[in-house]
């Protein structure tokens, strides 16, 4: 009985693993003839699991999706994968799936073997999270917008600008984009007839209606990430500042964040454009890396960037 188990156990993780498997491809690996691999299947079967099978070139068993969730075979790398992303969801900034993450992470820990619980433990008595002020999102605005640029479905929301004005968008979504502290849409602005992105904390919950579907067009450009990252640094606020730096590029990046777009601009320098609602906030983000600065614009710019300057002086002397 256990030998037939673990087959069986054996077989679901291979389905698992690779979307299509060839009969005697999949009865090699697990050792068995291929009158055993058919009762393990219909085993299988007989649980829940939804395997299909195929023949003809190209054909093979392909475990597919049921009406329910059947259990799911876990490796000890897997397990610890998963409850980890549940504990960062228990305290991550989309609302309504802390709850459900709390639940499953109860689940998980119960049925978790003591070596895996042991690795959670040291894990959690090690770390220390510090507080973070992520911008808030309705869990059903980011799954129904999800599910919208999954099958090509315009949509149409209530959303409040940075001015804080209220309007109704009507659009084609396209990509959800997610840093550390926000969820962005990347769509087609119906109204606007142009490539916009949208912050999903923005998006009134509840006012999100799918409609019919529409032909895709070409992205504005291959990376997402880099387009949304240079729509959502400076272009969208008042001020703009840019200044060449005497740093790696990849380095200063990872200084500053997403929200700022770096540039390499000859070996060990690159160019830097932040964006913000005026010059003394921006003056810290320069300030801070402790490299070079040289082309720094506009005036306004370089007038704070002395008047800090002098402040420091003065509290040196």
């Amino acid at each position: 009985m256990n030998d037939t188990l673990h087959r069986v156990l054996a077989l679901l993780a291979l389905l698992h693993r690779r979307r299509v498997w060839a009969g005697p491809e999949l009865a090699e690996e697990l050792g068995v003839t291929a009158r055993c691999l058919r009762r393990d299947v219909q085993r299988l079967r007989d649980l829940g699991y939804p395997v299909h099978s195929s023949s003809g070139p190209g054909g093979g068993y392909t475990l597919g999706a049921g009406e329910q969730l059947p259990p799911l075979p876990l490796d000890d790398e897997e397990a610890v994968a998963v409850a980890v992303g549940l504990r960062a969801a228990v305290v991550g900034p989309v609302d309504g799936l802390q709850e459900p993450a709390l639940r499953a992470l109860t689940k998980l820990e119960v049925v978790l073997p003591a070596r895996l619980r042991r690795r959670l433990g040291a894990l959690e008595a090690v770390s220390v999270t510090l507080p973070r002020h992520p911008a808030r999102i309705d869990a059903r605005v980011l799954e129904g917008l999800a599910r919208c640029c999954r099958d090509g479905l315009r949509a149409r929301f209530g959303y409040t600008s940075r001015g804080r004005s209220p309007s109704v968008r009507r659009v084609e979504p396209y990509r959800l984009v997610h840093t550390d502290t926000r969820w962005s849409l990347l769509a087609w602005d119906l109204e606007r007839s142009d490539w916009r992105t949208f912050r999903l904390d923005r998006v009134a919950p509840g006012t999100l209606e799918p409609g019919e579907a529409y032909a895709p067009r070409p992205l504005p450009d291959p990376d997402v990430s880099r387009y949304v990252t240079r729509q959502v640094t400076a272009e969208p606020f008042p001020v703009r500042v840019t200044a060449r730096l005497g740093a790696e590029a990849a380095w200063v990046r990872a200084q500053l964040g997403p929200w700022a777009w770096v540039e390499p601009d000859g070996d060990g320098w690159c160019r830097v454009e932040l964006g913000g609602e005026g010059f003394a906030q921006l003056t810290p983000w320069l300030v801070m890396l402790d490299v070079p600065i040289e082309d720094v614009e506009p005036e306004g710019m370089r007038e704070a960037l002395r008047r800090v300057g002098e402040r420091m002086l003065s509290a040196a002397r």
